[in-house]
């Protein structure tokens, strides 16, 4: 049976060499994690939001690095977000600023995955 429409994302895993760490900076920008185990497999971290799933496991070893991974999440103020995010001496890429798609900014998380965070136009406070 053919599924209409396009395919929903519902899971994203990461994976860092410091799993607190990782959730400390996902924390920052407003997400909330629970730690998981699955029978046999490794202790990790999961944030379900609306039926998406993101989970950190840990990385053991470079061929399982994901950092070259770009993710990118809404957020309520671009702005707050960096704020928060100043005491993690995160590396911003991109300083927040408008765009089309609204108030957007570029940081690398922990781990050096990059994190796009933007805050829609039509949610954009002046």
């Amino acid at each position: 049976m053919m599924h209409s429409g396009s395919p929903t994302p519902n899971l994203l895993v990461i994976r860092s060499p410091d799993i607190e760490r990782a959730v400390t900076f996902y924390e920052k920008i407003g997400m909330r994690f629970e730690r998981h185990s699955h029978g046999k497999g490794p202790e990790h971290y999961a944030c379900e939001t609306d039926g998406f799933v993101f989970e950190i496991y840990p990385q053991q070893n470079e061929t399982g690095a994901t950092k070259n991974t770009r993710i990118g999440f809404k957020v309520e103020s671009v702005d707050n977000t960096l704020q928060s995010l100043r005491d993690l001496d995160v590396e911003v890429v991109s300083p927040a600023r408008d765009s089309e798609w609204g108030r957007r900014a570029v940081v690398r998380d922990l781990d050096g995955h990059t994190v796009e965070l933007v805050t829609p136009n039509r949610e954009t406070k002046n």
